[in-house]
């Protein structure tokens, strides 16, 4: 995951057409139409051991702390299965996104990778069928059962790929999260006098007697996008299965069904009485970021991971998912960091997905922590006393685990949302736009996409 989420969905945007292109121009056809690409139960076998000696490649973009946590998995898996050895190659994230396609396609290329969620990466390679379908390794491993739905969803397309979240899977999530929640400095939460907000309505009081105080409620930036404002209200207001079903291009379900024209209200209201950075739509990310490390804002809505929080700072910061404002369920928008695909032409696809399996074990999640990662998947890890905000991400993670509470980034819905969606908050911002046509913007561009899949 890139350091910061919202480069990862420019990026995503700006690569989409270009994936679609080579799927369109050079990408082989589907597994599906031949039938011999995709296993069946029978076939698969979970005996790592008995493999003999095995090589697999993997190409994936982490660096830092989530470098240095497949690393230790890696190691962890080969101390286990010494006759398997994983040869990893590290490239940046754009890069990857923009050469997996034809990766994949090279007889040499990896038999494991990461790829990005949604039409743009991911339903590109399945659709060529550069990947494999993993449903007997779902049966094999029980993933139906170990994954909850709302991510399960994020890695699965039906097998004539008019439709995305549901059917057959053909990557699989890791035992850790990149999640959009809200941050609070600790220090000035206190000095307040106020206890962390429980829900939207006591955010807003503390909110209210912030500014009052003569601190900035929220640091925010707009100036290059900054969409975790409004998609961190949404999953607060938003029907869970309606908000999952409009991403995965259920045409029944409209922009007007998500919560998003009440989202959008809430952002401009908190935008009209002053609650964000002063001139903050000259603000951009980085800034922002810095300003609220530095102690200008109370709140930052944000994607775990991107604040960089280390030594002190992980007690100077603390973390909340707030739950639903009309019921005691938390939805949040979330996914894992990379979905993980196993090359059609690895010629080792058994290892391969027992790896992935293993990249879905408590263990993996207890090696995220040890890491500073959010875990996910498995709630039976220990965080360190002197980790206030990871403490309260993990708390988040286990929480919507329970709840079944994942729902996907709203860009995965179209290849061009990203980019409608922040042209329109300006607008929006700027008084050129209401809420109203804002969420019009919204369902004029996927129902645009719909068309293109032959749903409308």
């Amino acid at each position: 995951m890139k350091a910061h989420q919202a480069r990862r969905f420019l990026a995503a945007a700006v690569t989409g057409g270009a994936l679609l292109a080579l799927a369109a121009g050079c990408a082989p056809s589907s597994g599906d139409d031949d039938g011999d690409e995709t296993p069946t139960s029978a076939a698969v076998s979970d005996d790592v051991a008995g493999a003999g000696d095995v090589t697999l490649k993997l190409s994936d973009f982490w660096g830092s702390a989530e470098g240095e946590w497949i690393d230790s998995m890696i190691e962890k898996f080969q101390t286990k299965y010494p006759n398997v050895t994983i040869d990893r190659t590290t490239e940046d994230w754009g890069q990857l996104n923009s050469t997996l396609n034809l990766q994949l396609q090279d007889s040499d290329g990896p038999d494991i990778a990461s790829a990005n969620n949604g039409w743009q990466s991911l339903g590109t390679i399945a659709k060529g069928g550069l990947v494999l379908n993993l449903d007997a390794y779902a049966d094999l491993y029980g993933w139906n059962d170990k994954v909850p739905t709302t991510i399960a969803r994020q890695n699965q397309f039906s097998t004539d790929f008019s439709t995305i979240g549901t059917g057959s899977w053909f990557a699989t999530p890791l035992a850790r999260a990149s999640l959009i929640g809200l941050y609070y400095n600790v220090d000035k939460l206190d000095a307040l006098g106020l206890q962390p907000p429980t829900t939207l309505a006591e955010l807003e009081d503390a909110a209210a007697a912030a500014k009052a105080a003569g601190e900035i409620p929220f640091a925010y930036g707009s100036s290059d996008g900054g969409t975790s404002v409004l998609l961190g209200v949404q999953a607060t207001l938003a029907d869970k299965d309606s908000l999952n079903n409009f991403i995965y291009d259920d045409p029944d379900v409209t922009a007007d069904d998500i919560a998003l024209t009440e989202a959008a209200t809430t952002v401009k209201t908190w935008a009209d009485d002053g609650w964000f950075t002063p001139s903050f739509e000259g603000v951009d990310y980085q800034t922002s970021v810095a300003n609220f490390l530095d102690g200008n804002g109370v709140f930052r809505w944000e994607y775990t991971g991107s604040l960089g929080l280390a030594g002190d700072q992980l007690n100077q910061f603390g973390y909340i998912q707030l739950p639903q404002a009309d019921s005691d369920s938390t939805v949040g928008v979330g996914a894992a960091p990379g979905a993980m695909v196993i090359s059609a032409n690895s010629e080792h696809p058994d290892v391969a997905a027992a790896f992935l399996d293993f990249l879905m074990s408590s263990e993996a999640s207890q090696a995220a922590v040890d890491v500073g990662l959010v875990p996910m998947l498995n709630g039976d890890v220990t965080v360190p006393d002197d980790a206030f905000s990871l403490a309260g991400e993990s708390k988040a993670t286990a929480t919507l685990d329970a709840d079944d509470g994942y729902v996907p980034y709203i860009d995965w819905a179209s290849p061009t949302l990203l980019d409608t969606i922040t042209q329109n908050m300006q607008l929006l911002y700027a008084g050129r736009a209401t809420p109203e046509q804002f969420t019009a913007a919204v369902e004029a561009d996927r129902a645009a996409f719909l068309e293109q899949l032959g749903q409308q």
